[in-house]
């Protein structure tokens, strides 16, 4: 098995290996060569970046011929806004899902910020293409992208706005916050490494007290 099969089989399987970057949602992607191409792509711009990946490369990747990748996708840049959007509205998801949970204010940002990042470090991968190769995006699908960063950012923000009304929180300056939250998480995929000595939810913990410390919350326990 190739490693870009091995990467697609992990994708649409929840049981992989601990810290790989499993229950990837490419399995909504289809014809399943159309899916290998996207994985293929994921591992070459995490690896070289956009810029310095062909198509060629992919479609090698792939086990594939160059002029297959063209069958399904119309260019380079459209198989990254294809991995762009699927993976914000997962992060989004993930997020939201987890910012709505049941609990006071406290609970709520504790459990956006674990869920987040664990997802940041579950999917190292993905993630890092996800957020950095925005800029590669032509100014159509950027805008698109954008959007879902500002969705994002609003759920985040909304907390810590609920955390300073309710007097759980003592936050000078909520949009800033909120930014240093997002980049805070975000930034896990950049380092994380699944052979390292913390796990994606040993992270998420870590940085959960980090964020409520930084907000001026009491810490889960304390």
């Amino acid at each position: 098995m190739s490693a870009v099969e091995r990467s697609a089989d992990e994708a649409g399987n929840p049981g992989g290996g601990p810290g790989a970057d499993t229950e990837e949602p490419w399995g909504e992607v289809a014809p399943e060569a159309a899916r290998r191409l996207l994985v293929a792509a994921v591992e070459a711009f995490a690896e070289r970046g956009y810029h310095a990946t062909t198509t060629r490369d992919i479609a090698s990747r792939a086990g594939m011929s160059p002029a297959a990748l063209y069958i399904h996708y119309r260019t380079k840049e459209e198989l990254l806004h294809r991995i762009s959007r699927v993976g914000h509205d997962k992060a989004l998801s993930v997020l939201s899902e987890a910012a709505d949970s049941p609990g006071d204010v406290s609970a709520r940002l504790s459990a956006a910020v674990r869920s987040f990042v664990r997802w940041h470090a579950e999917h190292h991968t993905t993630a890092r293409v996800v957020q950095y190769e925005l800029d590669a995006l032509g100014e159509e699908h950027r805008t698109e992208i954008v959007g879902l960063r500002r969705r994002t950012e609003a759920v985040v923000r909304d907390v810590i706005e609920d955390g300073v009304r309710s007097g759980d929180f003592d936050v000078p300056d909520v949009p800033g916050t909120t930014l240093a939250v997002l980049s805070l998480c975000i930034d896990v995929a950049r380092w994380f490494n699944a052979s390292g000595r913390r796990t994606p939810d040993e992270v998420g913990a870590l940085y959960a007290g980090l964020v409520l410390r930084m907000v001026g919350a009491a810490a889960e326990g304390a």
